[in-house]
């Protein structure tokens, strides 16, 4: 069966605009010979529309649109993620669907099993479960339909305890089925391709026949989501697969009939899925490009989906304000790009020329507002108020605090969109200003820790310039060798205050990603009391993170909506 792929990328609430995005690929792909088209999970709503659902006319305006949509559906049937109402009067109120639309009719719907409910996902807040998934039957094929969720049940990548016989894949396979396709919306974090495809080659082996997984693509409020859709055949070899962080549509032919066990051919075993993703202290160039196209893709639709064009980066001469301008500079056009250099009466003129330099390398706007004079205004005016009391941190912070509202009046008369610098290690332990550096609309590396940081920016410089055919380097030498700073105080460095960022990162990665405890770290081989002060540290400055701006998500578990702390608590580890 020639199934056309629809990988695309709506938007969260635009019923319209998803709807023409929606007709537009169904057309695009029946005039390149598709006999099915299949679209990602929740397309006509956009994923994850979360509290949207309990707006009083949202779900029916999604069933409306999904009418309309149906309406213009021909001869070749269109697999469609929706949102359906729950009628049976017990239970959640909505599903989570697929609607399997033919000549101007909903046909059937599928709707989904497997609720997630852990990292960012909440599905049981809104849905209400269906007991087995369905097949449909096309051109003498019986296709089964599953949505993302329903097909992650391998023990080594779900603690979920299925009750016997609730296993959708399992299901299927009782029902014998010629093709299954899985629409899903499943976000991007490292190394999650190579997991999503031994997954989908075992779901094909074990189901008897051809697999095609179709996943959205594009940035949703934190979340970033890169498509990669694929299909393998019944012996679980991959047939073909899409690009990553780009809409495609492709039509690929798919092998339609069951294979019984005694007639497949014999299989290489699959992969075995990860444990665990690699180390934080850097990446390999495979994984700097899909962390910088990541980023690219999660910024561009975080600006355009929220209306702005433009974006502002108070640029400090350092290594985070310069990787966060790449990133700006290669989403939105140089044109669309402003850099703010901010020195005080302590800023180095080493600072002040690489964030120069980069700007000349960026080709975008650079301007230079000085602070000495507001902040020695602010210090003047507190002086009262601070008489006999040490210069401490208080006025380190005021420094950071005059930046925030010169920054924030410029995104304001401008309309541009102000870009925090901060990355996963500061963020962690505090090391960030609250109303200062934090002040923004938009963390763009808040998921990435320091020593990723270093990786991406010589990746920058090696790679990504050459793919722009450029021979020079685009983030100054200086900017990526020089001891990190915040310029807080005369000749500070950041190791005065936190451990080297290799140690910190891997202690970081330890307790926030992977929850264990200072003696499970201890016992790894970390110092006691370096462990103490960065577990102490990530402890004390929940309440910072909560006030932070949304951050793009790019590992297993990000600061923000996956990870669910409290503020108010004393649990020692």
């Amino acid at each position: 069966m020639r199934v056309g792929l629809a990988q695309i990328n709506p938007t969260v609430g635009d019923l319209a605009s998803n709807r023409r995005l929606i007709l537009d690929a169904y057309q695009s792909l029946v005039a390149q010979g598709a006999e099915l088209v299949a679209f990602p999970e929740l397309a006509v709503c956009g994923y994850p529309p979360r509290d949207l659902l309990f707006k009083r006319r949202f779900v029916r305006d999604c069933e409306d649109s999904l009418q309309q949509i149906a309406a213009q559906i021909g001869s070749v049937p269109a697999l469609i993620g929706t949102v359906t109402r729950n009628t049976t009067g017990s239970g959640r109120p909505t599903y989570n669907a697929a609607a399997f639309c033919r000549a101007g009719q909903i046909v059937a719907t599928a709707r989904k099993c497997l609720l997630p409910t852990y990292d960012v996902f909440d599905e049981d807040r809104y849905f209400e479960p269906a007991s087995a998934p369905i097949v449909v039957e096309h051109a003498g094929a019986r296709i089964g339909i599953t949505i993302c969720e329903d097909i992650w049940t391998h023990p080594m990548i779900s603690t979920r305890q299925l009750h016997r016989g609730a296993d959708p894949v399992q299901q299927l396979a009782a029902q014998h089925c010629d093709l299954m396709v899985n629409v899903s919306a499943s976000p991007w974090h490292f190394d999650k391709d190579n997991l999503r495809e031994t997954l989908i080659a075992d779901t094909a082996r074990a189901l008897g026949c051809a697999t095609v997984y179709l996943n959205v693509v594009g940035g949703n409020d934190e979340l970033i989501f890169d498509g990669r859709s694929l299909a393998c055949t019944a012996d679980g070899s991959v047939i073909e697969k899409l690009p990553a962080f780009q809409d495609a549509l492709r039509v690929i032919d798919v092998p339609s009939t069951h294979v019984p066990p005694t007639a497949r051919k014999a299989a290489a075993p699959a992969a075995t899925l990860p444990a665990r993703l690699p180390a934080a202290t850097g990446c390999v160039a495979s994984e700097c490009a899909d962390t910088f196209d990541a980023l690219v893709l999660g910024l561009r639709d975080y600006a355009h989906k929220s209306g702005f064009k433009r974006a502002l980066i108070a640029l400090s001469g350092g290594i985070d304000s310069a990787l966060v301008a790449v990133i700006a500079t290669a989403a939105l056009g140089a044109e669309n790009v402003t850099g703010v250099s901010l020195p005080s009466a302590i800023s180095s003129q080493h600072s002040r020329d690489d964030a120069r330099q980069l700007a000349q390398n960026l080709g975008i706007r650079f301007e230079t507002i000085a602070i000495a004079e507001p902040v020695a205004a602010t210090e003047a005016v507190l002086a009262d108020a601070f008489r006999g009391r040490t210069r401490d941190v208080t006025e380190e912070n005021i420094q950071a605090r005059i930046r925030g509202v010169i920054m924030m009046a410029l995104s304001n008369k401008f309309g541009a969109l102000l870009l925090t610098t901060g990355n996963k290690s500061e963020m962690a332990v505090g090391y960030c200003t609250l109303y200062g550096d934090m002040a923004g609309g938009l963390a763009v590396i808040s998921d990435l820790y320091k020593t990723q940081v270093y990786s991406v920016a010589r990746w920058i410089n090696q790679v990504y310039a050459a793919r722009l055919g450029r021979t020079g380097e685009i983030i100054p030498a200086s900017t990526i060798t020089k001891p990190p700073s915040a310029e807080l105080r005369p000749d500070q460095l950041d190791q005065d205050s936190l451990p080297p960022y290799d140690v910190l990162d891997a202690i970081l990665r330890s307790y926030v990603e992977e929850g264990h405890s200072r003696r499970d770290i201890v016992a790894q081989g970390f110092a006691e009391a370096v462990v103490n002060d960065v577990v102490r540290k990530v402890d004390l400055n929940e309440y910072k993170r909560k006030q932070a701006a949304p951050g793009l998500k790019i590992t297993p578990l990000a600061f923000g909506v996956g990870r669910r702390i409290p503020i108010v608590q004393k649990y020692v580890s």
